[in-house]
Formats: C-alpha cells, structure tokens, sequence
C-alpha cells in the first residue's frame, strides 16, 4: 500500500474513533476502530469495526453505526480535509474476540507465560 493510503487510513481512523465515541450512542457494548482500509482512488473505506458484547450488541451497534453513517462521513470531512471524503462501509471485526477466546483456552489449560515458566 503506498504511504499517502496508509496515512489517510490512520488519521480515519484515529478521527472515526473520537467521532463514533461522540455521535453513536453505544447501548452498553464497546466499539472500536481497529482498521480503516482505503481504496486507492480515496472514494470508499472499509471500517473494521470490533464491538465487545453479545451478538444481538453486535448487530445492533453495526445497525447504529450504518445509520449514523451520513453524520460520520460529515464530521470526517470537517476534520479530514481531501478532495472526496469516503464512502464509508462498516465491517465486523472479530479479532479480538478470537484472541480473547484464545486467553481463555490457555487459561482454562493452565498454561503459563515465559516469564512464569522460569
């Protein structure tokens, strides 16, 4: 990915985060950004969206996300200047939840840390 993509994703990102904190009424589910992917021509972006919840907090807070979507994009463009503001496209990342499951196997196997090995 060329460095002008990598940077207009991390400064969505970082802006997405403050501003779906703000405007996204979170219904006790926890939302975060964890990656924004751009596509070359700076018109779309793929939001990788983690929520720690249940599933029916998922989809609700997915729900949510895509019908704020116009309020995100206006704040986007107010704090990112560029000559399009993306489209914005919310997906599911499950990520974390994967890595906590794995915590939580290890933990259940009694499984130690390096440091704890010695």
């Amino acid at each position: 990915m060329k460095h002008r993509l990598v940077r207009v994703a991390e400064i969505l990102k970082r802006e997405l985060s403050t501003v779906i904190l703000r405007e996204v009424p979170s219904d006790g589910a926890l939302i975060t950004v964890n990656a924004v992917d751009v596509s070359p021509d700076l018109r779309n972006a793929t939001v990788h969206v983690g929520v720690l919840g249940t599933a029916a907090q998922q989809r609700d807070a997915l729900g949510r996300l895509e019908q704020h979507r116009a309020v995100l994009q206006a704040e986007c463009a107010k704090r990112v200047v560029l000559k399009f503001t993306p489209h914005l496209h919310f997906q599911l990342d499950e990520s974390i939840e994967r890595g906590s499951r794995v915590l939580d196997i290890l933990d259940e196997l009694g499984v130690e840390g390096e440091d704890n090995a010695r």
